[in-house]
């Protein structure tokens, strides 16, 4: 092939994976940004600070067993690449089964949970009263989101990926409808808003299974679930195995993110509900710039398993690339009308005026943050998952000698945060030279023997 025409079809390549992704993830944040876009309009700043503490702390509580998602992608993948049936019916009641486990868990911890969550993310005052008004309803989808979890990668894993996007958006245009209907119509304010998400997390679970019901191998996944081989040690090990670094690596991510919200509480209700919008700002960004993730996982992946280190550099270099460009897109934009965008989420002044005072860093971060999640994919899709992790560690640990030497204010830790993002990927280029020796040094048959086994992804 031309080298111009193997170059357009990695873009196309790039893209064909990317777009998909990205209208995925846009529907996803489309719950955080109504929730926290509603409530602002009471123009109540102990109620959008509370929204946005009992949000995170949902968030930190749930998003550590994402590894039921990425592991039941990987293991439903695998087995439908063998046409294995009774193993992908097996995948799935495992990990049911272990979503139920969890939930289980949660439940009975409840009153110790939100307890030990709401210490650690200084809530205090009509905040913990909001925030705490939140968890109360907003907890019992926690078992609901485990399931969907599973759901969700159970149907990637068979390639239902666009059956997951309809969901999603349809799922999430339910949200916004009743948050305004619960909020703005019937004034039930914080309470409103965790009714309308409980609501939609339900509707999203009977509309997944619903569609999973319909796949062949649905049909044993009852019997699975009465089968001892599928609780095998070796079974559910292979579960947990395939996702410890990621896993690990997930808490530290999870950690920082509330690490920005433990210090913005610590600087008041106002300071806190408007970090709660710029954190909106930074997450429709970067879920949106994620789309170059899933593609640098797919196609580096793919290069890792054919022993290509040609193919694996130009696509490292396309992915930058297009990330760096995506980046700087999104930040132009957010410069033009992210001041405009972020003062709609609140009609208190003084939320308002203290959000446009730190708008700057949700400018910047789209074009400091995306290399590192373009290295992230990278780093999965070739299984340097380990390598990944240390990465992950050494970033966090400048993130907190930054938060515990701030001398900024609010200004120093969105200053401690992108730093956080920008180590992360410095980090990581450093690393890869030496990963990209040893990968690659391997026989081909080595080299697909290592992409096919049970490496954390």
């Amino acid at each position: 092939m031309a080298t111009a025409d193997r170059g357009w079809a990695l873009h196309r390549a790039i893209w064909a994976i990317a777009l998909p992704s990205m209208l995925t993830n846009i529907a996803t944040a489309l719950f955080g940004l109504a929730d926290l876009w509603v409530i602002g309009q009471l123009g109540r700043a102990d109620a959008q600070a509370g929204v946005e503490l009992g949000a995170k702390f949902m968030m930190g509580l749930l998003v550590v067993f994402n590894f039921l998602r990425t592991g039941t992608i990987a293991l439903t993948a695998q087995a439908s690449g063998r046409n294995d049936e009774a193993a992908q019916a097996a995948t799935l009641a495992r990990a049911l089964g272990v979503a139920g486990l969890i939930a289980g868990l949660l439940v009975s911890l409840k009153p110790l949970a939100v307890g030990a969550g709401f210490e650690l993310l200084y809530a205090r005052g009509s905040v913990a009263r909001e925030a705490g008004l939140y968890v109360d309803i907003r907890y019992w989808g926690g078992p609901l989101w485990l399931a969907n979890a599973a759901l969700t990668g159970w149907l990637i894993g068979r390639r239902r990926v666009r059956a997951v996007l309809a969901l999603e958006v349809a799922a999430n245009l339910l949200h916004i409808a009743m948050d305004a209907a619960f909020v703005l119509g019937l004034g039930w304010g914080v309470a409103g808003v965790a009714t309308a998400t409980l609501l939609s997390e339900t509707a999203k679970t009977i509309a997944l299974i619903a569609v999973a019901a319909r796949q062949p191998p649905a049909r044993e996944v009852l019997a699975a679930l009465a089968d001892r081989a599928t609780w095998t040690a070796a079974a559910i090990g292979g579960l947990f195995r395939l996702n410890r670094d990621l896993f690990v690596r997930t808490m530290l991510l999870t950690g920082a993110i509330l690490a920005l919200t433990r210090v913005g509480a610590h600087q008041g209700p106002t300071v806190l509900a408007a970090n709660g919008i710029l954190y909106q700002l930074f997450i429709l960004s970067a879920l949106l710039l994620d789309g170059f993730e899933s593609a640098a996982q797919v196609l580096c992946g793919e290069a890792v398993g054919a022993n290509d280190r040609a193919a694996f550099a130009r696509t490292v270099r396309a992915l930058v690339l297009w990330g760096l460009a995506g980046g700087l897109a999104v930040t132009l934009v957010y410069a033009a009308g992210g001041d405009r965008f972020a003062a709609s989420f609140s009609t208190d002044p003084a939320v308002v005026a203290t959000t446009l005072r730190y708008s700057g860093w949700a400018v910047l971060l789209p074009l400091l943050g995306v290399t590192s999640y373009v290295f992230d994919g990278v780093f999965i899709g070739a299984t340097w998952t380990r390598a990944m992790l240390l990465t992950m560690a050494a970033a966090a640990g400048l993130y907190a000698l930054l938060l515990a030497l701030n001398p900024l204010g609010n200004h120093g830790l969105w200053l401690a945060f992108s730093l956080f993002l920008v180590a992360r990927a410095a980090a990581q280029a450093l690393a890869m030279p030496r990963l990209e020796r040893a990968t690659f040094s391997r026989p081909a048959a080595a080299a697909a023997a290592a992409a096919a086994s049970p490496t954390p992804i």
